[in-house]
This record gives structure tokens, C-alpha cells and sequence, in this order.
């Protein structure tokens, strides 16, 4: 039973949402979508990635709800609560350790993995009680489902384990049970769905037929663009409809986020520093408030009016006249308690997320790999201007499609990830894996400084030894075998080092832009055949974790590491 129940969670940056599938075998029926925002008198098919805790770092509530708790606090009362909003991003290209601590809108700090367990935890129990509503009341456990987590393709590992480690926390999994975790890279997810996305499906400019062309040999550009990154990823369909990455992921933290914050900086510019800065630490729930007004706003490609929340007309005008603050801002104006903004303004809050995007684009164009189609998915890809600049720019080259509710199509792909994990054959490795070994020492060839002498000879120390190259195809599962040998007749154990490095042919470990990941420790109890003695090592490129496996061929003692890649 476990293999067809799957709850997949897509946890976004801005918003976050699941859907869960109940059916038997290999049924294709399409999953169910859980909608939010009641309370708020919305219908959506996410929640916005918000938490709130108390002043002890309690869980409170999460979504909507903690959205409207927060904003509903007066100044004092909510300014000792812990609101975290689009804290997802902090996980984006930075070294990640266990005790990384996030900070809340009241400046102060708690613990990340907290942070995101709570989240997780709250949307898991969301799940379970969706589904016993719409199945008679029948009880379920965590263990009865495969639960699906979304993350970005471009995300390093570390960030990835964080996720896992924060959903074990939250008690989607428990010992045994592991692998009913799977992760789903968003522009994969969205790619599976839209795959098998009819006409109706796509919302198409100047395009005949918009249907995503699914005969092998197709080749589309994946760009999931969400609130907090812009995930690229390049697919080719194969035989029997899987895919097969043809371009390393790749991307920027210049999602919709950007376009906010350039809003917020443009609010800051006209009603000067000193006023914006006293009124964000004084009302911070009402900036959160004119944030959101402008995200619903921001879809369209029009002027737009937003109203000036009370407070922050108090503070400018105790400085001077509200119009006078609109004096040297171009493309936006006063108007009785509203601040007008034309359609040229908000395009230009747009401009460095665009830029961004058709660089990467271009990038890939430029390398001639017979691109049929781009697909635009996630929450952002909702924007008309984002839409219209896309299609403007590379309408000449290929299709645009953009599904019709581009901000479900990834939770609905992961849900049939879930069912077929196979479904993408292989893609590029992110970087170039190694483990450091010793070999024989030649003067020619070795820095002296490696030179390490034992009674059997002369050997070079910190030798990267290459299990993989970076931009080499991977294939989904694949294992790759390497054999080693002691190096010394009475050796009783051996510790093989990881590393990783952007770099595509490192001579030694210890050159720049490597690390070291992690490390397997073998204990070779035999020392019979000294030398001769086989050490079996085994590197399992699983979905989004790598594994390895040592075995001593000798005592068949073996040892399997899931290689960690966070900073202790």
C-alpha cells in the first residue's frame, strides 16, 4: 500500500502548498491540491511561507493565519513574537552548519533547523488531516505515505540535507523508514507535469499549436521561477518518456523577492531613510501589510495605486508635505492617501530579475543544443511582465509556454515523481567528486613536498583521485566501483577522505576551491595478504544524496556513509 499514497510539499520561498495522490498501482489520476486562505476570504493554491512562534519560541501558527495573528498585534505585543517571512532563502548559497541561526522581523535570532522543522511539522499535519476529512475519517500515519519534498535544482547538497534533516526532525520519517523521504528538484517536478499538460493546459502567445511536443529527441528549457531563486534546468525526452538533463542547473537568487525589494527601496528613496527606517522598527507588521498589496499587484503589467498605510503618513508628514516627497521621484505621484505608481515605475522594479533571466537564457541558446520550447513555471512566472519580456525576447527562437496555473504544476509533478523516481534517466554532475589517495612517487611528475617514504617505496601524499567529473551525464541510481589497496603490509585500518571541487581535473586534495565532504573509516582485521588486500569501494549517485559504500573483500566487513555536507 505504502508506495501509492504520496503527499508531495512544495516549501517555497514566498509561498507553500502540497498535494497528495490516494491512488492504487500506477493510476494516473491527477493529484489533489489542498487550497488556503479561508480565514483571509482567498482560495489559493499555496500559503505564504510565514511562521510565527511566541516569545518562548513556541510554534503558533503558520501561513495566513500567522500572517493575520502577526498583523493583527498591536506595536509592542508583536514586536516580542518571532515572524519569520521568505526565511527559505536563507539556506541559498551559503555554508551551512548545524547551529546557522536565522533572524525574525523583530531582529531577533533562533535556531534555522527549528525554524524549518516547525514549518515542515505544521504542513505534514495539514496533510494527514486534509486527507482524513476527504476519506471518511480513516487515520493515517506519517508511515503510510511516501512524502515528496520539493527543493531548487540549484541548491547545494548541505542545503538539501538540511531539508532532510529538518523533515526527519518534523516526523515525516523515523529509523527504517528513510526512504519514504524522496526529494524533487522544482524545474524537474514542473517538468513531469507539463509534459503531459493538454492544449487547455498552456496559456501560448502567437503560438499554433501549444501542446509541449513530448516525441523523443524534444528539448525544452525548464525556468521555475519562484519567489526567492530562478531554477533553469535544460530536458531532453528519451525513449519511453523520461528525461535527461542536457545543461547543469542553473539560476540566480534574483526572483520575485527582487522585484519587492526594489519596491520597498523605491519606498525608502522617496519618503527618505531616516523616516522609512523608523517607521519598518516601529510598524513592522504594516510594512509586511504594504508588501503584500503590492505582490497581488504586481501580476499585472498596469499602473497601479497603493493605499499609504496611516502611521507611515504620520511620520513623513511631521518631516513635510506628502507631495513634497513625490517632487523628485519619477513614474510615481500623491494622490489623497495613495501612493501612484505608473506602469513604466513597475516595470523598472523588474528590471534586474529580468536581466538576470535572459542572460542565463541567452547563455544556453548560444549553445546550440536544438531548444524546441521554453516552459515558464512557479508563482512569478504569473507576472504579465515577466511573460511578455520572455516571449518579446526569444520568441524567435522557440516556443513560450506557460501553463495555466504555473504556481501548481510543481507540486503536482512531484507527486508523480513520487510514483516514478526514475522518470528523469540522468543529469550533469554539479561537481567534480574525488577521494585523496597515494601513489607511487615520481619526481617529474610530484611536488616534493608530498613525498612520504614507508618500507614499501616512495608514494605522493593527497593524489585526487577523480570518481567523477563535473557536467559528466549521471545516471539516475548509478553506482560507480573503485578498488583500492593498503599501503602498508600490517595496516589495520583505512580512512578514505571525500572532496568535491568546481574544478574539472585537480592534480592534489589540498589545491584551492576543493573540500573535503566527509570521510569512511575500514577496519581491515586480516592482514594476511599485506598489500594484496582488495578495499571495494562503492559511490551510489542517488537522487539527491550521495552514498558510499566500503567493503574490506578480504572479512567482507562493510561500511556505508551517506556523505555529509554540512560544515560541523
Amino acid at each position: 500500500m505504502g508506495e501509492s499514497y504520496i503527499i508531495a510539499i512544495d516549501f517555497g520561498t514566498a509561498y507553500s502548498g502540497y498535494a497528495f495522490s490516494l491512488t492504487s498501482g500506477e493510476e494516473e489520476a491527477d493529484p489533489h491540491v489542498k487550497y488556503w486562505g479561508e480565514e483571509v476570504g482567498l482560495e489559493t493554491p499555496k500559503t505564504p511561507t510565514c511562521i510565527l512562534f511566541d516569545e518562548h519560541q513556541q510554534f503558533v501558527s503558520f501561513g495566513y493565519e500567522a500572517r493575520k495573528k502577526y498583523l493583527t498585534k498591536a506595536g509592542e505585543a508583536s514586536r516580542e513574537k518571532f515572524f519569520f517571512d521568505c526565511f527559505k532563502m536563507s539556506l541559498y548559497d551559503r555554508k551551512i552548519t548545524p547551529d546557522l541561526t536565522i533572524k525574525a522581523a523583530n531582529g531577533k535570532e533562533m535556531k534555522a533547523l527549528t525554524v524549518f522543522t516547525e514549518a515542515l511539522r505544521f504542513l505534514k499535519k495539514d496533510a494527514l488531516k486534509t486527507i482524513e476529512q476527504n476519506t471518511d475519517g480513516r487515520k493515517f500515519k506519517a508511515s503510510d505515505f511516501t512524502w515528496v519534498l520539493t527543493v531548487p535544482a540549484i541548491w547545494d547538497h548541505s542545503a538539501k540535507q538540511f531539508m532532510r534533516e529538518a523533515a526527519t526532525k518534523a516526523g515525516f520519517v523515523s529509523d527504517g523508514t528513510e526512504n519514504n523521504l524522496v526529494f524533487a528538484l522544482e524545474p524537474e517536478a514542473a517538468s513531469v507535469h507539463c509534459k503531459k499538460l493538454p492544449i487547455e493546459g498552456f496559456i501560448a502567445e502567437k503560438q499554433g499549436r501549444n501542446k509541449l511536443d513530448q516525441s523523443p529527441a524534444t528539448r525544452y528549457i525548464v525556468v521555475d521561477c519562484g519567489g526567492g531563486t530562478i531554477d533553469i534546468t535544460v530536458h531532453e525526452v528519451l525513449e519511453g518518456g523520461v528525461l535527461k538533463e542536457l545543461h547543469k542547473a542553473s539560476g540566480s537568487n534574483l526572483g520575485g523577492q527582487t522585484v519587492d525589494r526594489k519596491f520597498k527601496e523605491f519606498l525608502r528613496d522617496t519618503f527618505t531613510a531616516e523616516v522609512w527606517d523608523k517607521y519598518e522598527e516601529n510598524y513592522p507588521s504594516e510594512v509586511i501589510r504594504i508588501m503584500c498589496d503590492f505582490t497581488l499587484f504586481k501580476r499585472n503589467d498596469d499602473d497601479m495605486e497603493i493605499i499609504c498605510p496611516l502611521n507611515l503618513g504620520m511620520l513623513a508628514q511631521k518631516k513635510q508635505n506628502m507631495e513634497e516627497f513625490f517632487q523628485r521621484v519619477q513614474g510615481a505621484s500623491w494622490d489623497e492617501g495613495a501612493i501612484k505608481i505608473s506602469k513604466p515605475k513597475l516595470r523598472s522594479f523588474f528590471e534586474e530579475s529580468l536581466w538576470s533571466i535572459t542572460l542565463t537564457l541567452r547563455e544556453i541558446l548560444k549553445k546550440r543544443l536544438n531548444i524546441g520550447y521554453i516552459l515558464l513555471v512557479g508563482g512569478f512566472a504569473e507576472s504579465q511582465i515577466l511573460q511578455k519580456r520572455i516571449t518579446d525576447e526569444f520568441i524567435d527562437e522557440c516556443k513560450i509556454l506557460c501553463p495555466y496555473r504555473p504556481q501548481e504544476v510543481i507540486m503536482k509533478g512531484a507527486v508523480e515523481f513520487g510514483r516514478k523516481k526514475g522518470v528523469v534517466a540522468s543529469r550533469k554532475s554539479a561537481y567534480t567528486y574525488g577521494v585523496g589517495v597515494l601513489e607511487s612517487f615520481n619526481e617529474s611528475k610530484h611536488r616534493a613536498d608530498k613525498k612520504y617514504t614507508n618500507q614499501e617505496g616512495d608514494w605522493c601524499e593527497d593524489i585526487f583521485n577523480k570518481l567523477v567529473e563535473i557536467e559528466e551525464d549521471v545516471g539516475w541510481n548509478e553506482t560507480r566501483t573503485h578498488l583500492f589497496y593498503p599501503l602498508e603490509q600490517d595496516l589495520k585500518q583505512i580512512t578514505l577522505y571525500f572532496f568535491r571541487t568546481k574544478e574539472k581535473t585537480p592534480m592534489y586534495v589540498d589545491e584551492p576551491n576543493v573540500e573535503e565532504i566527509d570521510s569512511i573509516t575500514i577496519q581491515l582485521a586480516d592482514t594476511t595478504l599485506g598489500m594484496d588486500r582488495e578495499i571495494e569501494l562503492e559511490i551510489r549517485f542517488g537522487f539527491t544524496e550521495m552514498t558510499a559504500t566500503a567493503t574490506d573483500r578480504e572479512s567482507g566487513s562493510v561500511h556505508t556513509v551517506k556523505l555529509n555536507f554540512i560544515t560541523k
